[in-house]
């Protein structure tokens, strides 16, 4: 964030702290606020208020304090590590499990329970996310890659921006997806009614997810998906499964606030992991079985289908 951003049409009218939300660079405008008020946002050199709408060819520099010194204790949270070397350990992630700390999560997250059962970590993100390459959201279970050192971090976060990091998803979908295939490319931001959400938004993140049928159930209405991505917005394959009308079943946010067959959370599960290791350029590739509960529906479904059909 140490090169100005130059106001392009899209973002000229906006203000400059809707905008510092908008591209995810605080969490909330009132936290942007602050960050004006400080004199950590400035426009065209010089300081501004927070009701100021940028103009078409102004540059804005964005200069984030320094974190404040935070001390996170380990906890003897249960993990399912199904690798582990001397430069990366892959995590099994149960829905439920956040990533690392955050707003209104300042303990019982992964990285609590990583810095528990692993005592080295990459220190490039900070005291709050040591490791973390990359993550999948709460509800959403499956596999992630943690790595030990910088030299690990930076490789794997080199794959991460040139799409060599491959991961496969899996999700349960409401209603028949008709296409066998298909590529889901619409651009991710914040929704403008509702700030807790992403939305398919004009002026959004470049964002695009691939997807192929699995399997359908006709006796109830949802397919089952194997979703690819080809970039890692937040929320994306849910907010891309939504906007072509089949949300992931289990996620009150993007679909139905019923929560379908009693899931606790978005029946979406990160199942196949694919990177470069780091040191030796081996390709490395792993799988997760289905949690429990996911696998239950679907054979609770898949039974239906076959007493529907008489078989």
């Amino acid at each position: 964030m140490n090169e100005p951003w130059i106001v392009t049409e899209a973002m000229a009218g906006v203000r400059i702290d809707q905008w510092l939300f908008q591209q995810e660079l605080v969490p909330s405008r009132a936290h942007g606020q602050h960050w004006i008020k400080a004199g950590h946002v400035t426009v065209n050199g010089a300081p501004c208020k927070a009701n100021h709408k940028l103009r078409l060819g102004e540059h804005i520099l964005v200069q984030p304090p320094e974190p404040a010194p935070t001390e996170l204790v380990p906890e003897n949270i249960p993990l399912d590590i199904v690798y582990q070397d001397q430069d990366v350990v892959v995590i099994n992630k149960p829905a439920g499990l956040v990533v690392h700390p955050a707003e209104g999560h300042g303990s019982g997250t992964l990285v609590h329970g990583l810095l528990y059962h692993i005592t080295d970590l990459s220190g490039i993100n900070g005291e709050l996310r040591p490791g973390i390459v990359h993550r999948i959201d709460k509800d959403t279970s499956g596999l992630l890659v943690v790595a030990k050192n910088d030299e690990a971090h930076i490789a794997l976060t080199e794959q991460v921006k040139a799409h060599e990091v491959q991961r496969e998803y899996l999700a349960l979908a409401h209603g028949i997806v008709q296409a066998e295939t298909g590529r889901i490319e619409a651009p991710i931001g914040r929704d403008p009614k509702d700030r807790q959400r992403m939305a398919v938004v004009a002026g959004g993140k470049p964002s695009v997810t691939h997807f192929r049928v699995r399997q359908r159930f006709g006796a109830e209405p949802f397919t089952l998906l194997h979703c690819t991505l080809e970039t890692g917005r937040t929320h994306q394959i849910r907010v891309h499964l939504a906007y072509i009308g089949h949300p992931v079943a289990g996620d009150p946010k993007y679909g139905p606030r019923k929560i379908a067959f009693g899931l606790p959370g978005q029946a979406l599960h990160a199942w196949c992991l694919r990177f470069t290791h780091p040191r030796d350029g081996r390709e490395m590739r792993f799988e997760a079985p289905l949690p429990p509960l996911f696998a239950q529906t679907l054979e609770q479904l898949q039974a239906k289908k076959e007493a529907s059909l008489g078989t």
